[in-house]
């Protein structure tokens, strides 16, 4: 496989769970503690050695393109007012080597039509896709591990975590068997299976890194759970073709999907990292 150098950030969504806070902001822009969750994702990706930032938008979104761009309003008062420090912080959201693109879901047909949307930007290179709502707080960047697992199994590798049998009709369900430490080959997937028919507990997070070959079959997939073109599916699809691995990353997962996920998130990093909760 060859080096990951291109992310994809499907951040298209209504982030209806947040409502009246995201009406007129996207939900990825919302804080956890001093920065957005969508900043937590890419400072993940760039750790990881990912230099082209793919971000599938929606109406609504152009906070997260100005979030990413230079502020020279902003950073021209904060220099006359020599505050060195929040100007190095706005600075420096972004290393300069690291270029965003951005491209329009043309309409909310799921993830996996998310995905293949940032087709003709990816062209035929492996490449990561993060989702935000999943903040993981990790001594070594997970999508750095994903990457790394890509390399040595070669293949599209999928983060993985345990779940309670009762919450499997909310993730991607992989069935495997063992490869190595920590990865397990997958032999079965499926989207949001009920607890009676899950294949294990072994549940999909928001962090894959892919063959390109997947949008071949991104294209050939049919709607599914929900109405929508479910990445899990095309996922499954592949299969058939070339070997796939699940990695148990290590690092801890805030679920910043919904309120309490995000509330868990904000406490546990302001305690760890800002010193604000004794």
């Amino acid at each position: 496989m060859r080096p990951v150098r291109k992310a994809v950030f499907p951040v298209a969504g209504l982030g209806t769970r947040f409502l009246p806070a995201t009406k007129a902001m996207p939900k990825e822009m919302l804080p956890v503690v001093d920065k957005p969750l969508i900043q937590y994702a890419v400072e993940e990706a760039v750790a990881a050695g990912i230099t082209d930032l793919i971000f599938v938008t929606g109406r609504n979104k152009r906070a997260i393109e100005d979030h990413f761009d230079s502020a020279p309003e902003m950073e021209h008062e904060l220099a006359r007012k020599g505050k060195a420090e929040l100007l190095a912080i706005v600075q420096e959201i972004l290393p300069s080597n690291v270029s965003c693109i951005y491209i329009r879901q043309s309409a909310p047909l799921g993830l996996g039509h998310a995905v293949l949307t940032a087709a003709p930007i990816v062209g035929d290179e492996p490449f990561a896709v993060l989702l935000a709502d999943d903040l993981l707080d990790a001594e070594r960047p997970v999508m750095g591990q994903l990457i790394d697992a890509a390399l040595t199994y070669q293949g599209s590798i999928l983060g993985v975590q345990e779940v309670p049998l009762s919450d499997t009709d909310k993730y991607g369900i992989v069935a495997t068997e063992p490869a190595g430490p920590r990865t397990e080959r997958v032999r079965h997937i499926v989207e949001k299976p009920k607890s009676d028919v899950a294949p294990s507990t072994l549940a999909v997070v928001g962090r894959y890194v892919l063959d390109a070959r997947i949008f071949a079959h991104l294209r050939q997939t049919q709607a599914g759970a929900g109405g929508e073109i479910q990445l899990t599916d095309g996922i499954a699809s592949l299969l058939k073709e070339q070997p796939v691995f699940a990695h148990r990353y290590e690092g801890i997962r805030y679920d910043c999907g919904n309120k309490e996920g995000m509330f868990r998130a904000t406490v546990a990093l302001g305690r760890k990292y800002h010193g604000l909760i004794p």
